[in-house]
């Protein structure tokens, strides 16, 4: 059940559409309009939180009954890619009250922590939905998906959403149907356990009800609640001890949220982000630290990130926020093949201007590899971790200003930086990473360029 999640889809489809959104205008540009103005982007909607999700274990003979994991969550949408929480895509289609979209789905296991690194937390569904606006806040979703082995299954979905001065909350009640080879897989353990066996198709039925609440300025908490009553199949399989399933998630983030601050125009620019770095097996502590030792098979990555303008303040300090996706090559070398890395990250940037014009960065984020590093698995290796391709992903940084460096105007939106790439599975608090410690570090030197 150990899962890929395949995160390459919506990274690079948010790579097309945040270049395509920084270099169009959507209206007639009158020749007295400055390019600064030209430049000036509106505030959007965007979020990141950190939540802390507990779930019933269905299973039999499972040795324990809840399980708790991290969850980091982001939250982000336009007119062509969405990111809410745990799923993301593209919108296809729209006319009026009806919209198609690509979905791409996180989907949680719930198994016993003491297995899900070697049979894995969780898995990625992806498929298409398709909307419908029912008016008044009532809505209707029909989504079609699979997991990456064709197995099948089908959600129809009726929620009403209810917008309050200080809270956002969205209640649904969904049916889903799923085939027998999704029910033998998930819930018979037909593959995992000897006691697995094979099931019929069936459908499940849930509801529940997920929100936040305003608590001051870009501060909100945030939560949910599920509950879910199995197919006649599931409840009967010898391998499953209950009828129902429960799921909460309770935690706080970070939100712009328009209907409250307003729309407005902010100064952040769009920027390009080249980069080279060279593996270490030094912890990010050490690293911060001074203490850095230096990879004996010299690996080394080169990645290239855009970033798209959010905000240029949080909690009213002047702050340059962006989303920010990337694509990274890990070069070949003795010890390993070449492999890709997409990530998908919140980055914030606080400038400091004494003596020169600098600043420190920090982005979180999600990143997977399609082969794990070297580096990565000596380490797993080393602790008896299956490795995971999906991570959670940190880049702290520090740049300098190269035109206020060398007193050159033209250069203004030049830095030159430093900054540390890291991969790494949340001390084995989250399911969805493979429940293992440990990552990877890179030390990286980057050209970052405003346009």
């Amino acid at each position: 059940m150990k899962s890929q999640f395949p995160l390459m889809l919506a990274a690079a489809s948010l790579c097309f559409t945040g270049v395509s959104h920084a270099n169009s205008d959507p209206e007639p540009i009158e020749k007295s309009e400055t390019l600064e103005t030209l430049r000036l982007k509106r505030s959007e909607n965007w979020g990141l939180a950190a939540t802390i999700r507990s779930a019933g274990i269905p299973y039999a003979n499972s040795g324990s009954d809840i399980v708790s994991s991290f969850v980091p969550m982001m939250f982000y949408e336009d007119e062509a890619f969405f990111i809410d929480g745990t799923e993301g895509g593209l919108r296809l289609w729209e006319e009026d009250e009806w919209r198609l979209n690509t979905i791409l789905r996180m989907r949680f296991i719930d198994l016993p922590t003491a297995v899900q690194n070697d049979i894995g937390g969780d898995t990625g569904d992806f498929g298409f939905q398709l909307k419908r606006q029912l008016g008044d806040g009532w809505y209707a979703d029909l989504d079609l998906l699979s997991d990456k082995s064709s197995r099948f299954h089908g959600i129809a979905t009726l929620g009403k959403k209810l917008e309050g001065e200080s809270y956002d909350l969205n209640a649904t009640v969904s049916a889903r149907y799923k085939d027998a080879d999704f029910n033998s897989f998930y819930y018979g353990l037909s593959e995992y356990r000897n006691d697995g066996v094979k099931l019929g198709a069936g459908m499940d039925f849930k509801a529940g009800v997920k929100g936040r609440y305003h608590v001051y300025s870009n501060l909100y908490l945030v939560g949910a609640a599920y509950a879910t009553y199995f197919d006649e199949n599931v409840r009967n399989a010898p391998t499953i001890s209950n009828d129902w399933h429960g799921e909460v998630y309770a935690g706080f983030g970070f939100f712009n949220d328009n209907r409250r601050h307003s729309e407005r125009e902010i100064s952040t620019r769009p920027y390009w982000r080249l980069a080279h770095g060279w593996a270490t097996p030094s912890n990010i502590g050490d690293i911060l630290a001074g203490d850095t030792e230096k990879d004996p098979f010299n690996n080394q990555l080169t990645s290239v990130f855009y970033g798209h303008p959010l905000s240029d303040e949080l909690f009213g300090i002047p702050m340059d926020l962006y989303l920010t996706p990337g694509i990274v090559w890990h070069w070949n070398s003795e010890v390993q093949a070449s492999s890709a890395e997409i990530v998908m990250a919140i980055k914030a940037f606080y400038t400091v201007d004494w003596p020169t014009k600098w600043r420190l960065g920090v982005a979180e984020g999600l990143s997977y590899v399609n082969n794990i590093t070297y580096i990565e698995q000596t380490e797993m290796d080393e602790k008896g971790y299956e490795p995971s391709n999906l991570l959670n992903f940190i880049d702290l940084s520090l740049d300098v200003n190269l035109g206020d460096l060398f007193g050159k105007s033209e250069w203004n939106r030049a830095w030159l930086g430093y900054s540390i790439h890291h991969r790494s599975a949340i001390f084995e608090k989250a399911s969805q990473f493979g429940r293992i410690k440990g990552g990877s570090n890179y030390n990286t030197i980057y050209l970052q360029i405003e346009f």
